[in-house]
């Protein structure tokens, strides 16, 4: 992101010109708060800070939103949490189409990551263990046998410092946190920075950045969950797919890499061209048995690129609704929502159910630390990590 034109709107500054609410607003306030947020963000660089919930132990987590072109993006300290995601319809109708959460209660009992930011880790490391420069690390291990997104209180779980920016045309929220010495078992410092960025044209930036003081292993990413129709209203196995990617990386029965870069080529993964999510999400491939459906990393044709580039496209076909994502990484997670049972309400107050909601994680392929021929995760102090995903919303 340039940062020439960028301002940062401090807190006290959005206070004065009523951009921010107070922070003490309750559940009943909320809906007229986004409304707030929303015509401000119209004028460009204006965000709403609103008191969200609060912490078993006292920390009280904020909700920030913005708006620019027609997608508005709320987001929480805890976790660095898209809460919700909306953008418009066919119709010019805005629904939120993101999986979530409308209280702070509901993420803390037990949510599966929903729109969340993850670290350090994104994905699986087997057996929760690694060997780096000769030293082994033990990871907490919180998925079977594995450690999953960064273990047990990953980044998900976390505070992160908001504040709200605007840069030219676009309007953003940075989200920051140090990491310590050996938080989850990881080693060294991290400090982490990431920006959520909305363009003019209504755009979603992910920037990513972060730096160590000891060799590490770093593979951030976001855990949104998306419903092109809405959230709460159904089945996503109607959502038109493609990925360009002519490989991926099957799995063992606890979902850990094999190792090989197997071609999609006559298998239910292939998505090169565009087809139904649902069209082949119950052959009897042991793939698909594996995951209950699509939970895989997908190896994109164009490898990693130091710009973001075009590699999927979905489309939901009542609403008109299409997503496309460009990204720097050389990998995105396809996960189409298999273990989602029907015990969790979200926003709309309406039950998810399996294949309610899909997942999209651009990433670096899972388990790399202990998978030497795939690209490397490893980040050495001196060396700054680096990602950026572009989310580009429009309809059809």
């Amino acid at each position: 992101m340039s940062t020439n034109r960028r301002t940062v709107i401090t807190a006290a500054a959005a206070a004065a010109a009523g951009l921010a609410a107070t922070g003490t607003a309750h559940a009943g306030d909320r809906q007229g708060a986004a409304a707030h947020a929303g015509n401000a963000g119209k004028g460009g660089g204006r965000a709403v800070k609103e008191h969200f919930g609060t912490l078993a132990d006292g920390t009280k987590v904020d909700r920030w939103t913005i708006e620019n072109g027609r997608t508005r993006l709320s987001v929480l300290t805890y976790g660095g949490i898209v809460q919700s995601l909306e953008v418009p319809d066919r119709h010019g109708r805005v629904a939120n189409v993101s999986l979530g959460f409308a209280d702070l209660d509901s993420y803390v009992a037990g949510s599966p990551y929903f729109g969340a930011l993850i670290g350090r880790y994104g994905n699986r490391i087997a057996n929760g263990k690694f060997t780096l420069d000769g030293h082994a690390y033990q990871l907490p291990v919180n998925d079977g046998p594995n450690s999953l997104h960064g273990g047990d209180k990953g980044f998900d779980k976390r505070i992160w410092s908001i504040e709200p920016f605007e840069d030219g045309g676009n309007v953003g929220l940075t989200l920051r946190r140090v990491s310590p010495d050996g938080e989850m078992g990881y080693p060294g410092k991290l400090t982490v920075r990431v920006d959520y960025t909305l363009t003019s044209t209504g755009d979603w930036h992910i920037d990513y950045e972060a730096t160590t003081d000891k060799p590490t292993v770093v593979n951030l990413t976001n855990h949104t969950y998306y419903n092109l129709g809405g959230e709460g209203t159904g089945s996503i196995y109607d959502h038109r797919l493609q990925i360009a990617a002519s490989r991926y990386t099957p799995v063992n029965k606890t979902l850990i890499p094999t190792g090989e870069l197997a071609k999609v080529a006559g298998t239910p993964f292939d998505f090169r061209r565009s087809k139904a999510v649902g069209r082949d999400i119950r052959e009897a491939h042991q793939q698909v048995l594996y995951g209950q459906g699509f939970d895989h990393n997908f190896v994109l044709d164009k490898g990693i690129t130091s710009r973001p580039e075009h590699i999927v496209t979905v489309s939901e076909p009542e609403s008109g609704r299409v997503m496309r994502i460009a990204t720097t990484e050389p990998g995105v997670q396809f996960y189409s929502g298999n273990f989602l049972d029907g015990t969790l309400a979200g926003t709309s107050g309406q039950v998810y159910r399996q294949g309610d909601g899909f997942c999209l994680e651009t990433q670096h392929f899972p388990d790399s630390p202990n998978q030497p021929s795939f690209p490397s995760t490893v980040l050495r102090p001196g060396q700054t990590y680096r990602s950026t995903t572009v989310h580009s919303f429009s309809t059809r």
